[in-house]
């Protein structure tokens, strides 16, 4: 719960022992919307939008990362508060421009890119394409060949062993990310031989999850002398230099927010520092924050259906779980289980605590969403939330598992709430199939 009263007194309020997002309880978002269903807060996203923006130098811009949490409504408001879209995918790419984000603005990275998704963004002259490899420099340069564009190309770096941290390390080993720091020359070399690709800059990103302002700048400073080596070979100052995303924010008791605040200083200095650097002259320097702006803002909500003491171990089963919500069944990169922040949000106000299995619907033992969990005495029907789950959490899952429909998501505003995506089936039960 240590984690659970952080959040209640930083994002969150609670009236009569209820959570209460914006102003709505959860109990009625629940009871207007069904469950399990995800709820997100926009204050809590635009907190932690203001936080970063005003943390950052001026010659920094802000990239939101879609794979963290795609849906549309999400999408826009970062576009109206005038953040680019980082895409993974041509179907991300689809996703920005329907969102109405303008193409320039979007840049896309990602190992494995096809031919067609390449040919697509191309063609719909994407702000920047962030190459791993030297085939896919080939292969991108044969495409603006065919469609006679220009593409500006960033090249992406998995960087030496010196500039690596966080909870899931990109750089630093054998990677499928990038290309290694000590291929650049010889990749970059091959761009520059190309007459419709433009060498835009480098983009950096050794991990994720990063909770270290210390990790952080020590990866922004190898990443500038990295750009430094690639502006001198080029022969031309570099248009962005791209640090990537990996700011985290707090899920377990051990771990302390991020100090954003000398994170800010940190890379003021830095800024200051290239100032007069011919490397660097009118160069945009880039984040892509997907968790840290939208982790905290989501909760993810389920109904206890049942309660069972199994040899002396008792189970509180729930309408939701690891389908809708891998991540917090330690199934998505976690090699040790710990659990989300996790609470009866309909009795918040009541002290008294046993030690329970939170688990789901689903027929596998995986499907543990909070193990020896410790909450006030439950009931059947009453309200589990888990929270920090606005990030990689729902986009993250096998929601077609066993083919439960896939949960609502609900966006609040103040005083208003309104569905953004609706509860959906995720097989179409072979309806317009011929009979076998």
């Amino acid at each position: 719960m240590e984690r659970v009263a952080e959040l209640l007194e930083r994002s969150f309020k609670l009236r009569d022992g209820v959570l209460v997002v914006g102003e709505a309880g959860i109990d009625e978002l629940a009871a207007t919307y069904g469950t399990p269903l995800f709820v997100y807060d926009r204050a809590v996203v635009d907190a932690q939008l203001r936080l970063l923006r005003d943390a950052l130098p001026a010659s920094f811009d802000l990239f939101y990362s879609i794979k963290a949490n795609p849906n549309a409504t999400i999408l826009r408001h970062f576009i109206t508060a005038g953040c680019g879209l980082e895409v993974a995918s041509a179907g991300e790419f689809e996703q920005a421009r329907a969102s109405g984000s303008p193409t320039e603005r979007i840049v896309f990275a990602g190992p494995g890119k096809t031919d067609e998704e390449l040919e697509l963004v191309a063609a719909a002259g994407i702000g920047e394409i962030h190459a791993e490899s030297a085939a896919e420099v080939d292969r991108l340069a044969a495409i603006c060949d065919r469609l006679d564009r220009t593409i500006a190309v960033a090249l992406r770096v998995n960087p030496g062993t010196e500039a690596v941290g966080g909870a899931m390390r990109m750089g630093g080993a054998p990677s499928p990310f990038g290309v290694d720091e000590e291929a650049l020359e010889s990749v970059l070399e091959r761009l520059l031989s190309t007459e419709r690709l433009t060498f835009a800059g480098i983009h950096l990103y050794a991990g994720t999850q990063i909770l270290d302002h210390e990790v952080l700048l020590a990866q922004y400073r190898h990443g500038l002398e990295i750009a430094r080596r690639a502006s001198a070979q080029a022969g031309h100052a570099l248009a962005t230099v791209d640090f990537g995303g990996g700011l985290g924010i707090p899920y377990f008791p051990s771990e302390s927010q991020l100090d954003v605040a000398r994170l800010g200083d940190g890379l003021t200095a830095l800024s200051n520092g290239v100032v007069d650097d011919a490397a660097f002259a009118g160069t945009r320097f880039v984040l892509e924050p997907g968790r840290f702006l939208v982790g905290e803002a989501g909760i993810y909500v389920a109904r206890i259906t049942d309660i069972k003491v199994s040899r002396g171990k008792k189970f509180l089963i729930t309408d939701g779980g690891m389908h809708h919500h891998l991540a917090a069944s330690g199934n998505l990169g976690m090699l040790i289980k710990r659990n989300f922040p996790a609470a009866i949000v309909t009795k918040l106000a009541v002290a008294e605590r046993e030690t329970v299995d939170l688990v789901g619907p689903l027929c596998t033992p995986l499907d543990t969403i909070g193990r020896s969990v410790s909450l006030p005495p439950a009931e059947v029907g009453d309200l589990v939330a888990i929270f920090q789950s606005g990030a990689y959490a729902r986009a993250a899952s096998p929601l077609g598992f066993l083919s439960h429909l896939a949960p609502p998501e609900v966006w609040v505003d103040g005083g208003s709430h309104s569905l953004i995506r609706q509860r959906g089936e995720t097989v179409d039960y072979l309806r317009d199939q011929p009979q076998l």
